[in-house]
């Protein structure tokens, strides 16, 4: 299940498995394309919505469901709704998910950090979950919006982050997909809480139990789970990621290939040399360590976390800036995106007329509704007919960076983006334009300046650090600027850390844990379900 609340305009439901997990239990169960006549939730407070809800605009789609902002016809008070549809829960995990997730959500007691649900209504056609409304943003986003970051501040985070682990944990839950951005702020406000919002990968647990199911995002697993052998310390070891990144901006483990990240996990080696650890307080230091011990034996519980010195003190945390880079760490993602989405325009513009011509005509057979706007759905039987196989969360991702005013669908101008990207930026001539596009001097190399004139509208504040940080990354060779083989890199490159997806890391991280274990690098230790 993804996320049910958000912003409106914003997608924010997150990526969820649509192949039945080889690691899960074969229930040899399908409905066909016929939908509903099945019962998914045991308990449900109705089966009509319009009794009680008006449902209103979309403020969020994902594979498996649509975020509509719903209003309680009664009180007239704003909730999110996500309505699931029948058709897409294909096996009997799928309806298991869901009806696990309702279940833990009625389980845990209200908590001020966790986001509520209300009802919860069944028809023939789709499931109905009514939430409470979260429309403050994300956490990293509120993290850029201030205008400085402090220990102080991400201290408060990671207090009210193990808090939830906490409850969840004393009441036999195990979240398992703990990540920034599965928390959003409540409000807009300054003081508005942080709420956990996405149970969809949560279990019960009991205690010494163990599992086995490779799920996740793969950048906060631990290593245990990648072992397939875990329990529920691996969400400390998730909150000690944010951790990490909240105090630096960068994730403690990462690599440009999925068995790189993998590898980089079970080394379990982290830096604390790179600005701005050097000013960060020991006591910081030595939490973030004892968070990501690789040994869950030795690693701090919830309580432990929150009865360190570091959270007992968290008001006398240091409330000196950790400096911009944390900041222009966090930011330079989105602005990375904005860079290959420029770029992508450019290329659009210098088309030829027969290859615009056959994007348009691709577009409008897509657009079987003649809307002018194509669905996700849309968009996958429309590659399916061409012959083009692409997979389900790479697709969505794609569906992601190019839909630029985020009403979940792509208009003609965003199609034309996706169009190029799937032709995997193949035609060279295509690219010296985009790149020219950016060297304004024809020098061979896009320099620092014509960087940041060139992207000058999506910078805001601390423009310097931002470009330094592109720079830094593109900049293979360290010269301090962007050749065209760099650029050209960039261009075909994958999707940054911030957008591993769910189905990500349930099917490749099997995968590539049973490499990693016939190589050497994992030791084989299952024995839990």
């Amino acid at each position: 299940m993804g996320n049910c609340c958000g912003s409106p305009g914003v997608s924010s439901e997150k990526k969820k498995a649509k192949k039945q997990n080889p690691f899960s239990i074969d229930y040899n169960v399908t409905h066909g394309s016929g939908g509903g006549k099945f019962s998914v939730l045991k308990d449900p407070t109705g089966r009509d919505i319009g009794t009680r809800y008006d449902l209103g605009g979309e403020l969020g789609r994902g594979e498996f469901g649509i975020t509509y902002l719903c209003t309680d016809k009664s009180t007239g008070e704003h909730l999110a709704c996500k309505s699931i549809s029948k058709k897409k829960l294909r096996t009997a995990v799928d309806i298991e998910d869901v009806r696990r997730e309702v279940e833990i959500m009625k389980h845990l007691p209200k908590h001020p950090n966790i986001v509520s649900l209300t009802d919860t209504y069944e028809d023939d056609d789709a499931v109905h979950l009514v939430m409470e409304l979260c429309e403050g943003g994300e956490l990293f986003d509120r993290i850029v919006a201030r205008g400085h970051y402090t220990e102080r501040a991400a201290a408060a985070v990671t207090r009210t982050i193990v808090e939830v682990v906490q409850m969840c944990h004393k009441h036999g839950v195990m979240h398992r997909d703990l990540k920034p951005e599965n928390f959003l702020f409540a409000n807009k406000k300054e003081s508005s809480p942080l709420k956990a919002i996405d149970f969809g990968l949560s279990v019960f647990f009991t205690p010494g139990e163990r599992f086995t199911e490779i799920v996740g995002s793969p950048y906060y697993m631990a290593p245990e789970v990648l072992k397939r052998n875990y329990g529920q310390e691996v969400d400390v070891w998730s909150a000690g990621v944010i951790l990490y990144i909240l105090l630096c901006g960068v994730p403690p483990f990462w690599a440009e290939t999925e068995q790189g990240v993998a590898q980089a996990i079970i080394r379990s080696v982290i830096d604390f040399k790179r600005d701005p650890w050097p000013k960060v307080s020991d006591n910081a230091k030595d939490l973030v360590k004892r968070m990501l011990d690789p040994d869950p034996k030795r690693r701090l519980t919830a309580q432990e976390v929150l009865d360190h010195p570091w959270l007992q003190n968290a008001k006398k945390a240091p409330n000196v800036p950790l400096g911009e880079t944390v900041k222009a760490r966090l930011k330079q993602f989105s602005v990375m995106n904005k860079f290959k989405k420029r770029a992508l325009r450019v290329v659009a513009e210098h088309l030829s007329v027969e290859e615009a011509a056959g994007i348009k005509e691709m577009f409008q057979m897509m657009d079987t509704n003649n809307q002018g706007q194509i669905t996700l759905e849309e968009l996958k039987v429309g590659l399916q007919k061409i012959g083009q196989q692409v997979p389900d969360p790479d697709l969505q991702i794609l569906m992601e960076a190019a839909d630029a005013d985020g009403n979940g669908a792509l208009d003609y101008g965003e199609f034309v983006a996706v169009s190029i990207h799937l032709r995997k930026m193949g035609n060279d001539e295509h690219l010296h334009k985009a790149f020219l596009y950016f060297d304004q001097n024809k020098s061979g190399f896009i320099e620092i300046e014509e960087l940041t004139d060139s992207l000058a509208d999506d910078l805001g504040e601390n423009s310097e650090e931002v470009i330094n940080a592109i720079i830094r990354d593109v900049d293979t060779d360290k010269d301090g600027r962007i050749s065209y083989e760099e650029f050209a890199a960039m261009m075909k490159a994958g999707t940054d850390w911030r957008k591993a997806s769910r189905q990500y890391s349930r099917e490749r991280f099997n995968s590539l844990s049973l490499k990693l274990m016939k190589e050497g690098s994992l030791q084989s230790t299952n024995g839990g379900r």
